[in-house]
């Protein structure tokens, strides 16, 4: 039987606004945040960390930092879950510093961290560019990073997250917004006990890879990116998720959950399932 040694579950592209305001005037994201907590909590499952990566405010408004605050930490604490915040190209780093932790540090200082969760190493990476919308990291990052991976976790096993996906893609837009020059970071992490990066930004769900480790695109909580828009369209539809990122023997295993309301098929128990799955297929 395996073992789940920790799960991250992560929110990406929540897309705060101040109280009062929708989002495009179409969205309210701050309900979209509250209903997905809420099923989180419900759900009785551990959860050993809240990973929000990126895209936190839409604005960088300290008001829409405080309701996102308002909302994440009563949930987490009930739990017992880690709060994990990573910045994104909507975010403004002094705004978010004051918002979230009440400390206006250094406006031009970049926010990466470490945390450890069960053994578990997860190391965030501020990929963002003031007044820029695709992706960078600077030297001192990387050289920062280096040095941090030079070490395994202790139980082997990091996730790296951060906004931008390190990843070309057949949707110009996405593209363009990309994570540049993603070889440089291959580089840092190649031969390290990196084991999945774990990104936000496009709207969309996907993966690829970087220096053979596996890339991994979170749903956003805001909207969703049509994948498939008519050519010449870039356009974006309600619909919002989230991800459930596992750690199972050394594994890591991402899944995306759906949060649009729907209509359930089928509501089991799960023991009865699990002793109908081991019995042998019929053929008849």
């Amino acid at each position: 039987m395996s073992t789940t040694d920790c799960t991250i579950v992560q929110l990406t592209d929540t897309h705060i606004v101040p109280p009062g305001q929708l989002l495009r005037g179409v969205v309210d994201s701050a309900r979209n945040l509250g209903e997905v907590l809420e099923r989180i909590v419900a759900s009785g499952r551990r959860v050993d960390a809240l990973l929000l990566s990126g895209d936190l405010t839409d604005n960088g408004d300290v008001r829409a930092y405080r309701r996102l605050r308002d909302l994440v930490e009563p949930a987490a604490g009930s739990i017992g879950a880690q709060v994990i915040y990573a910045m994104g190209n909507h975010d403004a780093r002094e705004a978010f510093r004051i918002g979230l932790f009440d400390q206006p540090g250094d406006p031009d200082a970049p926010h990466d961290t470490v945390h450890l969760l069960r053994g578990t190493r997860v190391i965030t990476l501020d990929s963002t560019r003031p007044r820029r919308h695709d992706g960078w990291l600077e030297p001192e990052q990387l050289a920062w990073l280096r040095d941090e991976v030079a070490t395994p976790a202790p139980s082997g096993t990091t996730v790296l997250a951060l906004h931008h996906p390190p990843l070309r893609s057949a949707i110009a837009p996405i593209d363009l917004l990309r994570l540049r020059e993603a070889d440089r970071l291959a580089e840092v992490l190649a031969g390290s006990d990196v084991r999945m990066i774990v990104c936000g930004h496009s709207h969309l769900t996907g993966g690829g890879s970087l220096a053979g480790i596996p890339v991994w695109v979170g749903p956003a909580l805001a909207y969703r990116l049509d994948t498939l828009a008519p050519v010449g369209r870039h356009r974006g539809h309600i619909g919002y998720g989230f991800s459930r990122i596992d750690v199972v023997d050394g594994t890591v295993v991402a899944t995306a959950v759906e949060a649009t309301p729907t209509e359930t098929v089928y509501d089991a128990d799960e023991s009865q399932t699990l002793a109908a799955l081991r019995e042998p297929a019929r053929q008849d």
